[in-house]
């Protein structure tokens, strides 16, 4: 991996498609296949041949499982264990990763964050630690009990090594679907595409599949449903589903 004089090691070509291999074969067997679904004609009164990359069935419910294993994997891991600072579903990965490979975890999360993810990153055998209105201060807090102790930052997004891992869901997908023209992923938290769509998006979901998805997990479906894209005729989509932390008292009917 290139790296450069950069807090998260990154470079503008930091992660490279070999890196993507070694990460696969790295979590081989620590995380899921998960799988795809391919959806019938005029599913969701949509034209377009259609297909579901379902990565919340992944280990602690988000695709953020892959990226934790590398980084842990990979790195050389020190007694104090391993850091991070999350808003919920990345703690989790950590937490579970962490657990799975012997280490101790201590994940920082804002007052913000969603008391059941919250509750989930504490089952999966994690310190939690609350504080702070935003994620920057949760990521503050995580970076200095880091300089005191020691441990190992496993970033959200901003390590190579965590990069590599969410990868393999694309090297994941390619092989399980090598015909699709066109795959919506969804970024961060997708508030710009926010409000009533993410939800009917969820609906649509429980409805049509039973799928239980979180509201952020169904943002890129959301896109469809809502006409913010327009495939063209017969293009060929996949979409990924990333999450499935939902509070289950909360799912809309």
């Amino acid at each position: 991996m290139a790296k450069a004089d950069h807090p998260s090691g990154f470079s503008e070509a930091a992660v490279s498609r070999e890196d993507v291999e070694d990460a696969s074969a790295r979590v081989g067997g620590r995380v899921r296949e998960t799988p795809i679904a391919v959806l019938e004609e005029g599913a969701f009164g949509l034209d377009a041949p259609l297909i579901l990359k379902l990565d919340l069935l992944q280990h602690s419910g988000s695709f953020k499982a892959r990226g934790a294993f590398n980084r842990i994997l990979s790195s050389s891991v020190p007694p104090a264990g391993v850091v991070a600072a999350s808003g919920g579903n990345h703690g989790a990965a950590v937490a579970y990763a962490a657990r799975s490979l012997g280490h101790r975890a201590e994940v920082f999360v804002p007052e913000v964050s969603s008391p059941f993810k919250v509750d989930l990153i504490r089952r999966y055998g994690a310190e939690v630690t609350v504080g702070g209105a935003f994620y920057a201060d949760a990521y503050a807090a995580s970076a200095e009990r880091a300089a005191q102790t020691g441990a190992l930052v496993v970033h959200a997004y901003d390590q190579p090594e965590v990069v590599a891992g969410q990868s393999t869901l694309a090297r994941e997908l390619r092989r399980q679907a090598p015909a699709l023209d066109t795959v919506l992923v969804a970024v961060g938290g997708g508030g710009l595409i926010g409000g009533a769509a993410i939800r009917e998006a969820q609906r649509a979901l429980w409805r049509s599949l039973r799928i239980v998805a979180e509201p952020g997990g169904a943002i890129a479906l959301a896109a469809l449903l809502s006409g913010r894209y327009r495939p063209e005729p017969n293009e060929r989509i996949g979409v990924l589903v990333c999450g499935g932390n939902a509070d289950l008292a909360r799912v809309p009917a």
